[in-house]
């Protein structure tokens, strides 16, 4: 780990598996959970989503400033007596760490054993390239055809307009087809 990884901030994402006539139970233990990780220095906040009212999957994400004050957390007796609290009956099945964007550099279906440890991104500087072999052809193309379509509306417009079709295409299409390209690179 780079000191630059350390001091970017780590979002975690865990994956639990709960009964559904326990949502009640449930609700009460995230509460707890997240006011004692407010106490912990670094703590930038946390949430959870559900994908249906009678799902029995929960996703927590909770992320902190910086791998230091993650792992404060981590090992500290007031996360491990909250761990304790739901044993037996909440169960954490999956366990992704990220810092910046290197999810976009996962496969979508990578996904991580809660006891494994976490999967190494590749150095930002391969990242860095990668995005530029997608960024720079994209906004050539996007300032050509802007400047041809819309070039008489005003800057702030055009760039508007030029980021809300990039930006989708990046995220969704090009740079995961980048990634897959670039694997031999970035995996290397």
């Amino acid at each position: 780990m780079t000191m630059d990884d350390m001091s970017a901030p780590v979002t975690t994402s865990v994956t639990r598996h709960v009964d559904p006539s326990r949502t009640t139970e449930m609700r009460a233990w995230v509460q707890a959970g997240t006011a004692l990780a407010e106490q912990f220095d670094g703590f930038l906040g946390s949430g959870w989503v559900r994908p249906s009212e009678d799902s029995p999957e929960w996703h927590m994400l909770y992320r902190f400033a910086d791998s230091a004050s993650l792992a404060a957390w981590e090992a500290s007796p007031q996360r491990a007596w909250w761990l304790e609290a739901a044993q037996g009956r909440i169960e954490a099945t999956r366990v992704e760490r990220r810092t910046g964007i290197e999810g976009w550099f996962d496969e979508p279906a990578t996904v991580q054993p809660a006891a494994a440890a976490p999967a190494v991104a590749p150095p930002r500087w391969k990242q860095m390239v990668v995005i530029f072999l997608v960024f720079f052809p994209l906004s050539l193309a996007s300032n050509w055809v802007s400047g041809h379509l819309i070039g008489d509306w005003p800057l702030p417009l055009r760039v508007l307009v030029s980021v809300l079709v990039m930006t989708p295409l990046m995220t969704y299409v090009l740079l995961p087809w980048m990634t897959r390209k670039m694997a031999w690179f970035l995996h290397r």
